[in-house]
């Protein structure tokens, strides 16, 4: 779900100490943002045909003329169907993350929510523009429930535009909101649920066998608010405080007959025992950025093992900062400049939670977790923790257990999760930079900013390889890592993923070890001058088509077209997937119904692979041709018989998984009469 705070972020300018003074105007630097039995991984056999594809050169995203609405555009194996822009109040404001309910995507924004009608996906209709200032307006559904992050210090629990200045203020909302939405009209704002550290994200998990509440994992990563604004907040490591906020998620419990109820049940440390883990430096052109900034004198901050120039007017504002604290009048002076150096290494330690070791002991791991991805079919959740990728036991929706985690040295900021279908591999995002900066330029190693694919295998994950966005980006343009979601192609995993202003990537991990980028689309800069926050901060499939938030232009819808790597009956197949609803952190399993595309979608793997001979292929499509203009018991009877027959096929093929798949999807047919 997230990222980087632009500067549009609502900062306060409280008269409170200077730690927390700072730790504001720091915050524009801060990363934005069972029982189940899993079947067979669909990883083809070595000795299949790997997929294939032929994109075209030179490479149509480099070199893309910049614009707002007007910039260069280039595609390929998608169709851009609609795009809108945003809504009067939002425009110039920053666009999040993506929910869906029925016809409807709710598009969150820094400063409230936006739903659409998708219903005609050429015409996306605007339903209700809810202004409700509190970033980053993370947004999940459930049933007639909506739930909203917030986490900036200028969110009001009235959704008043005017901010807060105070540093303590009962009028902060920094948690969840949750509305009526009922009548998806005029979502009703029923009840709020406040947290120690905001809520940069969360995660709504429909736990199995429960009909009665729906769980909420936030995670928050601002400071410890002062407990004298929520009592029982402690920003102290544990050994002075078991109860600290630190290194610790919360679960709220909300009873689905009255989510006024809503509530604190859990606040599990899934974070004890880590140690920081191994980083890299910075890459080329941010090294030679930095000595440049130490050279004409502007304030350089080390966040997250991550030197970075801190912007202008944070600096400024600090600054000035520093002379009010000291009771003075006038410009800063070159003793405010020194004092601000000397305390900004503890301005971001307190900022961001952490804890000094302990004698000569390492450093502490991570405080939180940036996103957490929950798969209730498999009783397991994804943590994209900061420093580490976790593997998470659920089964307790209120007791999460870390089963397992790694770490990364090429990993900047684990940021996000998505599972395979099959619940076999899972594939973490790493925001190195926040999502505020350029992290897709040619010199930037492809092992950086890009995604990290691991197998899990007895509850330990393995890596297996990166995939990263393989067009250049211009120093203009914010890119990185960021959210996606497969898109339900049966026997095959395939995502579609945003790279900020690096557009929206199609790809194919089916083998985890050989990903493959197979569509994209992407515009130019927003501003050919200047880096200026835009692009794709999440895109997911739902129900047919695929819709993408746009930071600075509002949303996109596209549809899958056919190409050399996916066929129409695949796509039919995906089609014939319908959601009741979409959170794409609460991921859901995707299963088949039973149709002649579905079975047809198998014959096209199987033939593009080479996973059965040519003249088997042949016949089995005659077969099923002939089947589906049959009726009653004579189309039930011709596909048993084929189904038969293929079942004994799949022991001599060389793919016998996806044989024994299409056998069965053809037995289903016959089933379904």
């Amino acid at each position: 779900m997230t990222s980087a705070r632009p500067t549009c972020d609502r900062v306060p300018t409280p008269a409170r100490a200077l730690a927390i003074l700072s730790a504001a105007a720091l915050l524009a630097l801060l990363p934005a943002c069972s029982g189940y039995t899993a079947p067979g991984t669909g990883m083809a056999p070595s000795s299949l045909v790997p997929l294939s594809v032929n994109p075209p050169t030179p490479d149509p995203r480099v070199g893309l003329a910049p614009g707002l609405f007007d910039a260069g555009e280039a595609i390929w194996n998608l169709q851009l169907v609609s795009a809108t822009p945003p809504t009067e109040p939002f425009v110039g404001q920053t666009n999040s993350d993506l929910a869906f309910t029925g016809p409807y995507a709710i598009q969150g924004n820094y400063d409230g929510i936006q739903i659409w009608d998708i219903s005609d996906p050429a015409n996306p209709e605007s339903v209700v523009t809810y202004v409700c200032p509190a970033s980053q307006s993370d947004v999940s559904v459930y049933e007639h429930l909506l739930f909203v992050s917030g986490e900036g210090f200028g969110g009001r629990l009235d959704c008043g535009g005017d901010g807060i200045e105070e540093a303590v203020s009962h009028d902060r909302l920094r948690g969840i909101r949750i509305f009526d939405i009922s009548d998806i009209t005029a979502p009703e704002y029923v009840a709020n649920v406040q947290t120690c550290r905001g809520s940069h994200t969360h995660t709504v998990l429909e736990h199995p066998g429960d009909d009665e509440n729906v769980y909420v994992y936030v995670s928050g990563s601002a400071p410890v608010r002062p407990a004298e604004e929520l009592p029982g907040c402690s920003g102290a490591p544990p050994e002075e405080d078991p109860n600290t906020a630190l290194f610790r998620i919360e679960v709220i419990r909300v009873p689905l007959a009255d989510p006024a109820r809503a509530a604190i049940v859990s606040s599990p440390r899934i974070f004890e025992d880590l140690v920081a883990p191994p980083t890299h430096g910075p890459a080329p052109d941010d090294l030679a950025l930095i000595e440049e900034a130490r050279a004409r004198g502007a304030f350089v901050v080390e966040v997250m093992g991550q030197e970075m120039v801190m912007p202008d007017p944070a600096a400024e504002q600090m600054l000035a900062q520093m002379v009010a604290q000291r009771g003075g009048e006038g410009p800063p002076t070159a003793a405010d400049s020194a004092a601000l150096r000397e305390a900004l290494p503890s301005i971001v330690a307190q900022m961001m939670g952490q804890q000094p070791r302990e004698g000569d002991g390492p450093e502490p791991g991570p405080t939180q977790c940036h996103d957490i991805t929950v798969y209730p079919a498999i009783g397991l959740a994804g943590g994209a923790c900061e420093g580490y990728g976790m593997l998470i036991d659920i089964s307790d929706p209120e007791n999460p257990v870390r089963l397992s985690e790694v770490a990364d040295s090429n990993f900047s900021y684990w940021h996000s999760a998505t599972f395979n279908n099959d619940g076999t591999a899972i594939m973490f995002t790493d925001e190195w930079g926040g999502g505020g900066s350029p992290k897709c330029r040619a010199s930037d190693p492809v092992e950086w900013g890009a995604n990290a694919i691991f197998t899990v295998e007895d509850g330990e994950m393995v890596f297996t390889s990166y995939f990263k966005l393989p067009a250049p980006q211009t120093p203009q343009e914010n890119c990185v890592a960021h959210n996606g979601s497969l898109i339900p192609i049966p026997g095959r995993d395939i995502m579609i993923q945003g790279w900020y202003q690096g557009g929206i990537s199609l790809i194919d991990w089916t083998d985890p070890a050989n990903p493959v980028e197979i569509a994209y689309f992407d515009r130019g800069p927003v501003d050919g001058e200047v880096m200026r926050m835009g692009g794709s901060w999440s895109v997911y499939w739902y129900n047919g088509v695929i819709v993408n938030s746009e930071i600075a232009r509002g949303l996109d819808i596209f549809e899958l077209v056919p190409s050399e790597a996916m066929t129409q009956n695949e796509i039919d197949a995906a089609n014939s997937v319908e959601l009741t609803h979409l959170n794409s952190q609460g991921q859901p399993i995707f299963e088949w119904p039973a149709t002649f595309a579905l079975a047809r979608a198998y014959l096209d793997q199987l033939e593009r692979h080479r996973g059965l001979g040519e003249a088997r292929i042949a016949s089995a499509r005659s077969e099923l041709s002939a089947a589906e203009g049959m009726t009653g018991s004579a189309r039930a009877s011709a596909l048993r018989s084929l189904a038969d027959g293929l079942a004994s096929d799949a022991r001599g093929s060389a793919d016998s998984a996806k044989v024994g798949k299409l056998a069965d999807a053809v037995r289903e047919l016959a089933d379904a009469g």
